[in-house]
């Protein structure tokens, strides 16, 4: 069961503005970039389902972070359909990501009370998700769609949409700038966050570092 309701992780999604996206076949690896990213400043981590038996280290990392890292709101990102979902609910995840639009995935979260963020890559998903009660999207792939200028003008239109960049996003001032100067309501950020290299020698602190810096570059955007 979620321990943070839907109006919980968006508030904390709007405040910070960033989604770490990660998947770890490694239980022990998984929790301590967690705890990195906490120490960062972190307080919304998504854990995708990528990989054999990622549910076992999902659960794992719910533990943890419940007894460690008790402000940071655990999520389940690559999601296609409704009982993968179900499953990761009932495992404690507190939001539902995914790289497409799924109706019963979105009923399902929908009955939960769980935040569903569907990956959409037309007006017209984006549109589609709204009517399935979707509060937020994600555009994805948001390099590939069209970038910052996408959002733009997405929310010309409709600018009360909410929506999460997702790919193209790097932890620097100007990349995370355009995106919030367009109108981002936040971003997911995976692999630049995590340089293969510092994780595999153990450099939590790089991870720690890279979080707290790309915060603070997204705050400023915000100004």
């Amino acid at each position: 069961m979620a321990k943070f309701n839907k109006a919980s992780v968006l508030a904390s999604m709007e405040a910070t503005g960033m989604v770490p996206v990660y998947y770890d076949a490694d239980v022990q690896r998984a929790k301590a970039v967690v705890k990195a990213c906490y120490d960062g400043g972190v307080r919304l981590f998504e854990f995708t389902n990528r990989g054999d038996f990622a549910i076992d280290v999902f659960k794992e990392v719910v533990k943890y972070a419940l007894a460690e890292c008790p402000d940071m709101i655990v999520g389940v990102g690559s999601v296609v359909d409704a009982p993968t979902a179900a499953l990761f609910i009932g495992y404690g995840a507190n939001f539902v990501v995914g790289p497409c639009l799924n109706e019963e995935v979105a009923r399902l979260c929908n009955r939960h009370l769980i935040l569903y963020v569907p990956g959409c890559g037309s007006v017209s998903e984006i549109g589609k998700a709204h009517e399935l009660g979707c509060d937020v999207v994600k555009i994805f792939p948001a390099g590939q769609v069209g970038g910052p200028d996408f959002i733009k003008n997405v929310k010309a239109p409709m600018p009360w949409a909410n929506i999460m960049a997702t790919g193209a996003v790097e932890p620097t001032a100007e990349n995370l700038k355009a995106w919030f100067s367009a109108g981002a309501y936040c971003v997911g950020m995976g692999s630049k966050l995590f340089p293969k290299e510092a994780l595999q020698r153990g450099e939590w602190q790089t991870v720690e570092q890279l979080c707290r810096q790309a915060l603070g570059y997204i705050a400023d955007s915000k100004k």
